[in-house]
């Protein structure tokens, strides 16, 4: 297939490609990727170095040219007024300059994570496929253009079928941490050291950690115990039933040895309480069966961060029925399905949202599994109820119609889009229809910040493929976002 190619306008304009996420935090100094998950702000993906985030989102079952399912990922800039779809990419593996072909079922860009992985200054994309069978793939970013040209990370023993990104041994270079070996499931875990040239990475450093016969679920990366240096967090589980989580604390000589945490469906990391150590974020898996987790009502739990790592002690839990957070425990609405950190009212306490991907809006067919998003705050006691808000597309302000099976918040995603010192939140819905030819589309939403009560609905983008360009049907963009 001809590729297609990569380019930018005078008016920073950045011509259509095919792509995925969104991540946002603290403007990196030139040579360094200043990642510290103990900063309340969210990671700000960059990938012009205009100062603002840019929301990444893939449609992982989009058709390229006629291969389907082959999948894409998409950006759209930030700009002094949020999120602007007159600024985007598509990016595909037609693409010019984008390593591999098209793959029926490939299910591209399914897995993301965003840093500066050259030390350039400027964010970089880490991509794979929803199996890892692909490799992974950095899409290099670059100042005044955005993503350009992409090499395959080097090693046989690359599976990016898990990914996550930060600064494990504390040397200011960004590091790519993926699973290892094999494909679909395995429990290895590996750290690719920064600065990347091209693919090779500076060095790599195998993770261990004595988990039976488990599967890798999620990885997670922040510092935990405020050392200012990153430690990294994954979740296990064996057919039907979760494993103990494992914590590896990031170190000068590389982390250090895997300590046994509380069975995880998913995780973020954030100082929800500014003692300049990051939080622990989960959601738990009801009577430890995964099978379980698709029918719960959905409780999210922070551990609070130690010296030591993840308190035992100090928790905070908290679901639907607790005061002040907004609906009610039922059955399949999945609270915590998705979680994000990061400050959204810009009072320095690290905030969480959750995404309710089962809730179901008003009563009837109709309304069924429609889905949400919860804002939680951050403050000095933690993580509490008080000025919780919940948004879903029968909001005011919020564009959209309440339908069955849309599934937003299905993934949620926090960064700084127009650079106001309020992080704001993407959310994607997977299940949204575009035309009656276009079913499950997918879309996004992106949320504005702001210094009175965190998210708004004032000055709300949205888009879905058919806005940028992209293949809409059953393309399901908003699946998720990077890590």
């Amino acid at each position: 297939m001809r590729k297609r190619t990569l380019t930018a306008s005078a008016a920073g304009v950045v011509a259509l490609a095919l792509g995925v996420p969104l991540a946002a935090a603290p403007t990196a100094a030139a040579g360094t990727d200043d990642v510290k998950a103990r900063v309340a702000a969210a990671y700000k993906a960059d990938f012009n170095g205009d100062g603002y985030a840019d929301t990444v989102s893939p449609g992982p079952y989009g058709t390229v040219g006629d291969v389907e399912d082959a999948g894409y990922v998409t950006v759209v800039y930030g700009s002094p007024n949020g999120a602007d779809t007159q600024r985007r990419q598509v990016i595909t593996q037609q693409t010019d300059g984008i390593p591999g072909d098209p793959e029926k079922g490939g299910g591209w860009g399914g897995v993301l994570t965003a840093r500066d992985f050259n030390s350039d200054g400027v964010t970089d994309l880490a991509v794979s496929n929803l199996g890892g069978r692909a490799g992974v793939t950095i899409i290099w970013g670059a100042k005044g253009e955005g993503l350009t040209k992409g090499v395959t990370v080097a090693g046989d023993d690359v599976n990016g079928s898990r990914m996550a990104a930060g600064d494990v041994n504390g040397d200011g270079y960004a590091d790519l941490v993926t699973a290892k070996g094999g494909g679909w499931g395995g429990s290895a875990l590996q750290v690719l050291h920064g600065p990347f040239t091209g693919g090779e990475p500076a060095s790599t450093e195998d993770l261990t950690a004595d988990v039976g016969d488990s599967d890798l679920g999620e990885i997670t990366v922040g510092d935990v115990t405020g050392d200012g240096i990153d430690d990294v967090f994954a979740t296990y589980g064996f057919e039907e039933m979760s494993r103990s989580s494992q914590f590896w604390p990031g170190g000068r000589s590389g982390a250090g040895k895997p300590v046994p945490v509380e069975d995880a469906a998913t995780a973020a990391i954030g100082d929800v309480d500014k003692d300049g150590r990051g939080d622990l974020v989960i959601r738990t898996v009801p009577g430890g069966v995964l099978e379980n987790l698709p029918y719960d009502h959905g409780t999210v739990k922070v551990l609070y961060g130690t010296d030591d790592g993840p308190s035992k002690t100090r928790t905070t839990t908290l679901d639907q029925n607790s005061p002040g957070v907004p609906g009610a425990n039922e059955d399949g609405d999945q609270f915590g399905a998705s979680l994000a950190t990061g400050d959204v009212n810009g009072d320095g306490y690290a905030d969480v949202v959750a995404g309710v991907p089962g809730e179901d809006i008003g009563s009837g067919a109709s309304g069924k599994d429609t889905g949400a998003a919860v804002q939680l705050l951050g403050g000095s006691g933690g993580l509490s109820g008080t000025g919780a808000k919940a948004f879903h597309q029968g909001t005011s302000g919020v564009p959209g119609a309440v339908e069955a099976e849309d599934a937003f918040g299905k993934a949620v995603a926090l960064g700084n889009t127009d650079a106001d010192g309020y992080d704001d939140l993407a959310v994607g819905a997977p299940g949204e229809d575009g035309t009656a030819s276009q079913p499950e589309a997918g879309a996004v939403w992106v949320l504005r910040g702001s210094a009175s009560g965190g998210l708004a609905t004032d000055g709300i983008a949205s888009w879905g493929p058919a806005a940028l360009g992209a293949p809409a049907a059953n393309a399901r963009l908003g699946m998720t976002f990077p890590r």
